[in-house]
């Protein structure tokens, strides 16, 4: 079996990973609503923060901070991937592996982290989150897309509204 090793570390932030099974579905976009609800229902239970989001068709990519004293990322998505999925009727096609150990085929198994650990880190996957539906082909502007946390850091005053326009070929979170 896979080691999977996992850097926890209390209240930190990190940054996330999520994809579907079925990379050519679009659940989390068509069923946005049930998505943010299980996000809700999850933060209530286990307070996080989410400092910046983007919801693509069939992946997430989030940075989210624990609360101090807190490490476990990993309940927070179980959690926050079953609460999805039990809004969805049962049509998925299911592995014989998924069957024995009673799982949807909803999510991938798995998610990628990263541990943020400094302010060059953080403001790179910061601008990857805000600009990848233009990365993905989905949208030629940022602005364009709904379901991220850009429109929140354009009333911030973080990003100007026509931020990710030309030039922005280059952005990557490639730093530390």
């Amino acid at each position: 079996m896979t080691d999977y090793r996992r850097y926890r570390f209390p209240g930190q932030t990190y940054f996330f990973t999520v994809n579907l099974a079925d990379r050519r579905r679009r659940l989390l976009t068509d069923h946005i609503d049930d998505l943010r609800g299980a996000f809700r229902e999850v933060m209530h239970a286990h307070p996080f923060t989410i400092h910046a989001i983007i919801i693509l068709p069939e992946h997430i990519h989030c940075l989210l901070e624990l609360p101090p004293g807190d490490r476990d990322y990993s309940t927070r998505w179980r959690q926050i991937k079953s609460a999805f999925s039990r809004t969805l009727p049962k049509a998925e096609a299911v592995s014989a592996s998924r069957a024995r150990r009673n799982e949807r085929g909803i999510w991938q198994r798995r998610f990628w982290e990263h541990t943020v650990r400094d302010e060059a880190g953080f403001a790179a996957r910061f601008d990857y989150i805000h600009f990848n539906p233009v990365k993905h082909g989905w949208v030629t502007r940022v602005r364009d897309w709904p379901w991220s946390s850009f429109h929140r850091s354009v009333q911030l005053g973080v990003y100007p509204v026509d931020w990710g326009g030309d030039g922005m070929e280059g952005v990557d979170y490639e730093g530390s």
